[in-house]
């Protein structure tokens, strides 16, 4: 005969639960699986698509080239109109490599995270207490990876 909620111990009230949030998590962990299973597909596909979209932006780009440098034809000798899109060209990328390394340069290196993992280590270590020493088969790695 089933017991009453009030009749039922608090041991099996805990076992119940755990149980029940055990299925809970992972309900939870297949949903998320298989909404990013989902989403992966959707983005091959795009990327796929986007893939394309570059050749053929890239292909159109070779031939307004071409335009662009035998309408300059018309006007000066054929070598100088292919040298002057060239040139355009060199500069446009050597741009674009400047614009880069100086993005590059002003990387923060993750300084949010490296201080919220030191607040983290700090609130978990008791006051005075050291972390445990790693063992003779354990080294620290350091920031260099070494």
């Amino acid at each position: 005969m089933p017991q009453t909620p009030e009749e039922e111990s608090l041991g099996s009230l805990v076992a119940q639960a755990s149980s029940h949030i055990s299925d809970l998590i992972r309900s939870e962990i297949e949903l998320a699986k298989t909404e990013f299973r989902f989403d992966a597909k959707r983005v091959g596909t795009a990327a796929g698509l986007f893939a394309g979209a570059a050749f053929a932006a890239h292909l159109c780009l070779i031939l307004a080239s071409f335009t662009i440098a035998y309408a300059l034809a018309q006007v000066m000798p054929n070598w100088l109109a292919f040298l002057i899109v060239t040139v355009v060209y060199l500069v446009a990328a050597g741009l674009a490599v400047l614009v880069g390394v100086r993005r590059l340069k002003g990387l923060a290196g993750m300084k949010r995270t490296a201080r919220s993992i030191k607040d983290l280590k700090e609130i978990a270590t008791p006051d005075g207490q050291a972390l445990p020493a790693l063992g003779p088969d354990r080294e620290p790695v350091t920031r260099d990876g070494s």
